[in-house]
């Protein structure tokens, strides 16, 4: 696997200087914002220069660019700002080719109106799934036209809340555009040990043949998130399904600051030692 970091987790802007602090941190793959460029993360346009910039950083600093963030709130309870997400999504997706990346990372939504990343009641209703098929039908559309893939992660807050309604999602849109992007911390906020093996492995075995991408941060025994190896993710388990499962593709850290970065790519790169000497 190629161990890799959030672009975003650096304070530095412009394609090369954050590409050169991800190599630093001791990372050979980043998953990017468009933040790092000085844009909104989601922009309304993105100039060609702006965009090949980030492939040309790439191969000077020898980090790839596993994905893209293209986070929008899919099924936000006011249609006009789903309507704009999916219009930045596309403008997002037409620039992949230039930047070198073929995966854009999404957020399934909730229908809290502020936070998209806060769970809403409302995100268990048939109609909340019904608003994210077809907002999934659209951004499918999208990935076709620009030939890249999406990824879609199973989180608590959302309304893809669990391993289960990503595969329920991946076998009612049947298209090869959609990729798991799979995160052990977001699988559980408090569970004793066994429960937590128990959701990995539940999510591994549901969604192997679909995982694009791995996430790495953590949770602390209260339920707070933490950097990789401070909190009770067990990533020598984790690593070990993912592997047993045949994926070899991006880990990627983040929920963790600057001056965390080096420790936890440290420990990250122990990890996929041992699994590889197992």
């Amino acid at each position: 696997m190629q161990l890799g970091i959030f672009a975003k987790t650096f304070a530095t802007t412009g394609a090369l200087p954050v590409l050169r602090a991800v190599a630093d941190g001791g990372y050979t793959a980043a998953q990017f914002n468009m933040a790092c460029l000085g844009l909104p993360s989601m922009p309304d346009s993105i100039e060609l220069g702006a965009a090949r910039s980030v492939a040309e950083a790439s191969g000077e600093a020898g980090v790839s660019i596993a994905a893209v963030s293209g986070t929008y709130n899919m099924i936000h309870p006011d249609r006009t700002v789903r309507i704009q997400g999916l219009a930045r999504l596309e403008v997002l997706a037409a620039s992949c080719a230039d930047m070198g990346t073929r995966l854009i990372t999404l957020c399934t939504g909730t229908r809290d109106a502020e936070d998209q990343w806060r769970w809403h009641p409302d995100n268990a209703s048939e109609a909340a799934w019904s608003d994210l098929r077809t907002e999934m039908e659209a951004a499918i559309a999208i990935a076709e036209r620009f030939d890249i893939e999406l990824g879609i992660e199973p989180e608590l807050a959302n309304v893809l809340s669990s391993a289960r309604a990503a595969r329920r999602l991946l076998d009612e849109m049947n298209s090869t555009r959609l990729r798991i992007v799979l995160d052990p911390a977001n699988l559980f906020e408090v569970a004793d040990s066994a429960e937590r093996h128990r959701l990995i492995d539940e999510a591994v075995g549901l969604l192997a043949g679909e995982i694009g991408l791995a996430h790495a941060k953590d949770r602390h025994a209260d339920g707070s998130f933490a950097a990789a190896g401070k909190g009770v993710v067990d990533f020598p388990h984790f690593i070990g399904r993912l592997k047993a499962a045949g994926f070899d593709g991006p880990l990627i850290t983040h929920g963790l600051t600057e001056a965390e970065a080096p420790g936890v790519g440290a420990f990250l790169r122990t990890v996929l030692e041992e699994s590889e000497r197992a």
